[in-house]
């Protein structure tokens, strides 16, 4: 009998090898998607799907206390929150969405898809959910449409958090220089190439395995002409420095967070930003060492930190 059951998980030890490494080989998709959804049942988050204006929105939604919208970055998406909405999600309630056009929203190939736009489709998103008050946290292009909706509509944001954002003065870096010479680094044909788009982002890039680079890889180049589109729009004047026009209208606190190796997003953005919070009756600002432009993912704990302060400090 013994020999019998041994036999058995032998069997099935083998027929699980043998899926996983041919999911590997053969179907690598199937296992980040698996990843990902170990990652958000951690988290305490469920996916959802809803309607409004001109998308349909994919997001995350878990977790209770007062309401945090996470908005994700350029080239990005609604997962990149994922280990830090772990960190969030046993003291706030938590909304993630895939800002339209990217993940799994829906894309429109004949929109735009610039700050002011995703700003305004923000807030038939935030109606769709009927949320009343609530703290909108932005990271990078996700920090420009948060404040841009937050002077435009205050009335439902209780406070706003700007996580490496962009759309402020800074001074300029070797990132910005490689963007106005035509180059972008957020497009690549290989593994070496998306290994260099890591680089750019992270002090310690993730060890991500070869054929889980070849799934991402395969993501850029389907997205490629969006990609460069939306980079287009976001270099044309009144993008690149919508947050900053609008500094003065926020009345709401304000807390500015970057990493002090951001080379992407220069910290001097954070000087731009406490000059021009003339209305704000709360400004909070704070620098975090060992993370480039990615403090959610290389530093989730010291982020959640950060964020739980201001939220509940005021």
């Amino acid at each position: 009998m013994l020999f019998r059951r041994l036999k058995f998980f032998g069997v099935l030890l083998a027929l699980v090898v043998i899926v996983l490494g041919g999911s590997y080989l053969f179907a690598p998709q199937w296992l980040l998607r698996a990843h990902l959804m170990r990652q958000a049942m951690t988290a305490h988050v469920e996916e959802h799907t809803l309607r409004a204006g001109d998308t349909t929105w994919s997001y995350y939604e878990g977790g209770e206390g007062p309401t945090l919208v996470l908005l994700h970055g350029f080239a990005a998406d609604k997962t990149i929150w994922l280990p830090l909405a772990e960190q969030l999600t046993p003291h706030f309630h938590v909304v993630i969405p895939d800002l339209p056009g990217w993940g799994e929203s829906s894309r429109n190939p004949d929109a735009g898809y610039g700050v002011e736009a995703q700003a305004q489709r923000l807030q038939a998103f935030l109606a769709a959910l009927n949320l009343q008050r609530y703290v909108l946290v932005g990271h990078s292009m996700g920090g420009a449409i948060a404040g841009v909706y937050a002077a435009e509509h205050p009335q439902g944001v209780a406070a706003l958090a700007l996580v490496d954002a962009y759309g402020l003065k800074a001074e300029p870096n070797d990132f910005d220089r490689d963007i106005a010479a035509g180059k972008d680094p957020f497009v690549y044909d290989d593994r070496a190439g998306f290994e260099r788009a890591l680089a750019l982002a992270f002090v310690h890039p993730p060890e991500v395995p070869g054929r889980i680079e070849d799934v991402f890889v395969a993501r850029n180049r389907h997205d490629r002409a969006f990609i460069e589109r939306t980079l287009a729009e976001l270099r044309k004047p009144e993008d690149y420095l919508s947050l900053q026009q609008r500094l003065g209208q926020l009345s709401m606190p304000v807390l500015g967070l970057w990493c002090s190796g951001d080379r992407m997003i220069d910290p001097s953005a954070l000087d731009s930003l406490r000059n021009g919070l003339v209305q704000a009756p709360a400004i909070s600002s704070s620098l975090l060492n060992g993370c480039n432009h990615m403090p959610m993912l290389e530093k989730p704990e010291a982020t959640a930190q950060v964020l739980t302060g201001f939220v509940l400090g005021r």
